[in-house]
C-alpha cells in the first residue's frame, strides 16, 4: 500500500509600491493580498526644520536691511570676522579681536555697511604700514611691539572719538541737523588716525633724516614727535586715500573731505608736539602712546566738525 503526499503551496501575495510627489513631499503605500487592493494610509514627511536655503537667504535679508539694527549689525560682524580671520589674526591680538568686533557692530550700527569698510580700508592700510620692513624695525628697536599685533587698548585707543560719533549718531543726539557732522567727525578720526600710523612706520622705514618738530634738532629714527620728509608725505597720502573712499561712498562730500585732510594733518602735528614735548616725561608718566591717540584723533574729529561749520556755512 503506498502513500501519496501531495502539497498545496499556498497563494503568494503580491506586494506593489507606488511613490507619487506633490508640492509637499508625500509617500504613499500599497499592498495587494490575491489580487485585492487594501488602501494604506498616507504619510507625510514633516516641514519643521526650515530649508538652508530659506536660512540663508532670511540671513542676507537681515545683513541688507537699512536702516541697519543691532541684529543685523551682530550677524554681519560674524560673517566678516570669520571670512576675514586670516587678516585678522595677524593684525589684532586674541583680545584686540573681541574690542575690534565691539567697534565693527557699534560702526555697522551707526553708519551701516559703508561705514563698516571705511573701518575696514583703515585698519588693512594700517597694518601693512606696520609691516613695511619690520625686520628693520626690530634690529633698530623702534618696531611695534608683538610685530605689530593691536591688543584692546590700541584698538579703543585708535578708535575712541570714531566711537563716541557713531553714539550720537544712533541716539540722534542734535536731530538731523547734527547728524552729518557726527558722520563727518567719524571719517575725520580714522583719517587722523591712519595719518599718524602710516607717516611714522614709513618714516621709520625710510626717513632718511628725522626732525624733532619742536627743535627741528636731527634725532633717531623712532624718537616721539619725530618726523621726516619721506614719513609726513606718505601720511598726507594716506588720509587722502581714506577720505576719498568716504567720499567715493557718499560718506562725505568733496569739500568734506578736504576738511578731513586738513584736520587730520594738523592734528596730527599737534599729536607730535605732545609726544616731544610731554610724552612720558616727568609728571607726565599717564601720558602714553594710547592716552596720546585718543587725544590726536579726538582733536582731528572735533577740528573737522569745526572748520566744516566756519568754513561750508559761511
Amino acid at each position: 500500500m503506498s502513500t501519496i503526499l501531495h502539497i498545496k503551496s499556498l497563494p503568494v501575495r503580491s506586494f506593489h509600491f507606488a511613490q507619487s510627489l506633490h508640492k509637499t513631499p508625500k509617500h504613499s503605500v500599497s499592498f495587494t493580498t490575491n489580487n485585492t487592493p487594501t488602501k494604506m494610509t498616507s504619510f507625510h514627511r514633516p516641514n519643521a526644520v526650515p530649508s538652508l536655503q530659506g536660512a540663508v537667504s532670511e540671513a542676507i535679508s537681515l545683513i541688507q536691511m537699512s536702516p541697519p539694527t543691532w541684529q543685523s549689525a551682530l550677524l554681519s560682524n560674524v560673517v566678516i570676522f570669520v571670512l576675514g580671520s586670516p587678516i585678522l589674526v595677524p593684525g589684532l591680538s586674541l583680545s584686540g579681536i573681541a574690542a575690534a568686533f565691539l567697534l565693527g557692530i557699534l560702526t555697522w550700527r551707526a553708519f551701516g555697511p559703508s561705514g563698516f569698510l571705511l573701518v575696514a580700508t583703515y585698519f588693512v592700510i594700517g597694518t601693512a604700514a606696520t609691516k613695511v620692513k619690520m625686520a628693520q624695525k626690530e634690529a633698530q628697536g623702534v618696531a611695534e611691539k608683538r610685530k605689530g599685533r593691536r591688543g584692546p587698548r590700541s584698538v579703543i585707543g585708535s578708535s575712541a572719538a570714531g566711537c563716541i560719533c557713531a553714539f550720537l549718531s544712533i541716539y540722534g543726539l542734535g536731530g538731523e541737523a547734527f547728524s552729518r557732522l557726527w558722520l563727518l567727525g567719524f571719517v575725520a578720526s580714522f583719517c587722523t588716525k591712519l595719518s599718524d600710523t602710516v607717516s611714522s612706520e614709513i618714516g621709520k622705514a625710510y626717513g632718511k633724516t628725522t626732525y624733532l618738530v619742536t627743535t627741528f634738532k636731527v634725532v633717531p629714527r623712532g624718537t616721539e614727535g619725530a618726523v621726516s620728509v619721506e614719513g609726513t608725505f606718505a601720511g598726507i597720502l594716506a588720509s587722502i586715500i581714506l577720505a576719498s573712499i568716504g567720499c567715493l561712498m557718499g560718506k562725505i562730500d568733496a569739500p568734506e573731505a578736504i576738511i578731513c585732510v586738513i584736520a587730520s594733518q594738523i592734528a596730527n602735528l599737534g599729536e607730535s608736539i605732545i609726544g616731544a614735548a610731554l610724552q612720558e616725561k616727568e609728571g607726565f608718566r599717564w601720558l602714553n602712546n594710547d592716552a596720546v591717540n585718543v587725544i590726536n584723533i579726538s582733536l582731528g574729529s572735533i577740528l573737522a566738525i569745526l572748520i566744516q561749520q566756519v568754513v561750508l556755512k559761511n
